[in-house]
C-alpha cells in the first residue's frame, strides 16, 4: 500500500529507542559489560513538564551512531508489561555482523546465567533471543541476504491478504470478546 503523501517525511534513521528499566546501575552493567555498548550520556532530573517525577535516562551508543536508552523511575508504580500481548511480540532487534558474533553473544549471555533462545533462522534474519535484567525482550540478528524488490512486493500482498483474514476473524469473534 504505497503512500499517497505529497509531502514525504524524510526519516534518516533511528536516533534512539527508549525503554523503562528497573535499575539503572544493573542496566548499565549489562549493556556495557555483557553487550559491549558504550555508555554515552544521561539525563537526571526530578521533574517532567513541571510535575515531580524523578528519573534518570541513560543512553548506550551503538556502532551506527544510534542509541538504546532506558528510564529508571523509582517513584512510579513497579514496571510491568502488556498483559494482552504475548511477551515475544514486543522486542528490540539489534544487528550484529555475523554468525561468529551471534555465537560470542550466546556464550557471554549464558556465562551470566541468561537463558538464550537460538540462534535460529527466521524470515529475514538469523537471530538469538533473550531478556535483559528488566525483562525487556531482546534479539541479536544477522540479516539474511534477500531480494528487496521481491520482499517489498510480497509485503504488499501479505498485508492485503492479512486484511481479509483479519476481517473474517473479527466477523466470527463473539460480540464483546477482546
Amino acid at each position: 500500500m504505497p503512500s499517497n503523501s505529497n509531502h514525504p517525511l524524510i526519516l534518516r534513521g533511528l536516533h534512539h529507542v527508549a525503554y523503562r528499566c528497573r535499575d539503572a546501575v544493573e542496566t548499565h552493567e549489562f549493556y556495557t559489560n555483557v553487550l559491549g555498548l558504550e555508555y554515552a550520556h544521561s539525563v537526571k532530573t526530578d521533574t517532567y513538564k513541571g510535575q515531580r517525577c524523578p528519573y534518570i535516562h541513560i543512553f548506550f551508543k551503538m556502532a551506527d551512531g544510534s542509541y538504546i536508552a532506558f528510564f529508571e523511575l523509582p517513584e512510579e508504580a513497579e514496571m510491568g508489561f502488556d498483559a494482552n500481548t504475548p511477551r515475544w511480540v514486543q522486542h528490540l532487534s539489534l544487528r550484529v555482523d555475523d554468525e561468529a558474533a551471534l555465537q560470542e553473544a550466546r556464550k557471554r549471555l549464558e556465562a551470566r546465567g541468561i537463558e538464550v533462545d537460538g540462534p535460529r533462522t527466521g524470515h529475514t534474519v538469523r537471530a538469538l533471543y533473550f531478556y535483559d535484567p528488566s525483562g525487556n525482550r531482546m534479539e541479536l540478528a544477522v540479516p539474511l541476504t534477500l531480494d528487496d524488490a521481491a520482499c517489498a512486493k510480497r509485503a504488499v500482498e501479505d498485508l492485503e491478504a492479512w486484511k481479509q483474514e483479519r476481517d473474517a476473524y473479527l466477523a466470527r469473534r463473539p460480540k464483546g470478546a477482546a
